[in-house]
């Protein structure tokens, strides 16, 4: 007998039929449910009946004052389970822990200022402790837990490859010995990109890309609706494309290592070409405060920037041709005070227009990619579990 005459596994379909329907459109009576899932009457009291026993739906009201029976409105319960999506920076770590339907029930944001890869598991230890607390569940009873980071996570050697910005390539491991050995490790910057797919400007878009520009620069890819990683991972790792100005030469380890784009366009190249003009600040935030002021050298300093950007968008549209270009990052959001640069630095360069806006998601695109992949496992892992 085939898969189908399986009744355990038609049992876990039929579940599975409804606890879409309810996550999707959310409450629902057994009758509205048979009509849209096809299903019987019978088959959906029935599925209801297992899914409720085990938590997983439960009433949450009543439809009177008409006649008839009263109905029952069932819907999926969401704190039935938990996820924590992870973001983890050069400056920055943050938690959070989420619920099955993706809402944010416990947060907690860390600047990071670890030496090594065991301070940094550490640190990120405590915050997902705290984020669980204030989320009033304990943090061995998270389903699945999903960390964003720099660089490409290599599986086989376990170890991340171009994350120069964190301390050290045995992070993964670090990480899963002070959270959960379940623990998923991505890209931060396609985490982010899956992100503003979900909930961003690009939602609804077929293909678009989101270029990250703050402690370093990357970009994310999405492509007929599904993110793009490469062959080995890597698409998106546009750090490493030439940058017109000041060329890697022998012996320039920080392009080497960081890539000649992310060398002058990032926050920290943005510091470098304001002090090389004589301003004394300490940030790319202080440049760009400074520019927002109507200072004139901080004004070319971001001028300069713009038409950096300009060129890097250009690029993207001449590859992928997507219907939107996201920026994001402590720089790329900055599209009030770049964006007539970038409009100039694409005019001069040719015919493509790409359209290029800024991410509205602000410091939480990481931490919404890295939920809705751990929710995606959870239901996952849920639903293994009822299959047995």
């Amino acid at each position: 007998r085939g898969e189908l005459g399986n009744p355990r596994l038609l049992r876990v379909m039929n579940e599975k039929r409804l606890l879409d329907r309810l996550h999707d459109h959310g409450p629902a009576s057994r009758a509205e449910l048979a009509k849209v899932t096809g299903l019987s009457k019978p088959t959906v009291s029935a599925a209801l009946a297992g899914l409720e026993t085990d938590g997983l739906v439960h009433l949450v009201g009543e439809l009177s004052g008409r006649p008839g029976p009263v109905t029952a409105l069932y819907d999926m319960n969401a704190a039935s389970a938990h996820v924590a999506g992870i973001d983890i920076g050069r400056d920055w770590s943050r938690v959070v822990v989420a619920d099955l339907r993706g809402t944010f029930v416990g947060r907690k944001d860390g600047r990071n200022d670890a030496r090594n890869t065991a301070d940094l598991a550490r640190h990120v230890r405590e915050l997902a402790h705290a984020a669980s607390a204030e989320a009033g569940v304990r943090w061995s009873a998270i389903t699945c837990a999903v960390a964003g980071t720099p660089g490409v996570y290599d599986p086989v050697a376990g170890r991340l490859d171009f994350a120069y910005n964190l301390p050290g390539a045995d992070l993964v491991e670090r990480l899963r010995s002070a959270l959960d050995p379940d623990l998923v490790v991505e890209n931060d910057i396609n985490l982010a990109a899956v992100g503003e797919h979900a909930h961003g400007e690009g939602k609804g878009k077929a293909h678009f890309a989101l270029v990250s520009i703050g402690t370093g620069v990357g970009m994310g890819i999405v492509i007929n609706g599904e993110l793009y990683v490469g062959a080995r991972g890597a698409a998106g790792e546009v750090s490493y494309l030439p940058a017109a100005e000041n060329p890697p030469v022998a012996g320039d380890q920080v392009a080497m290592e960081h890539g000649s784009t992310e060398a002058v366009a990032s926050a920290p190249g943005v510091v470098r070409a304001a002090r090389a003009a004589g301003l004394d600040l300490g940030s790319a935030k202080e440049v760009f405060e400074a520019a927002g002021r109507g200072d004139r050298t901080a004004l070319a300093v971001i001028e300069a920037e713009g038409q950096r950007i300009g060129g890097l968008v250009v690029a993207v549209a001449a590859v992928l041709d997507p219907e939107v270009i996201v920026l994001s990052g402590g720089v790329g959001r900055n599209l009030d005070l770049l964006g007539d640069a970038i409009e100039r630095r694409v005019a001069e360069l040719g015919p493509l227009r790409p359209q290029v806006v800024a991410s509205a998601l602000g410091d939480s695109g990481v931490l919404l990619g890295a939920v809705a992949r751990a929710r995606q496992r959870a239901w996952e892992l849920i639903f293994e579990a009822r299959l047995g």
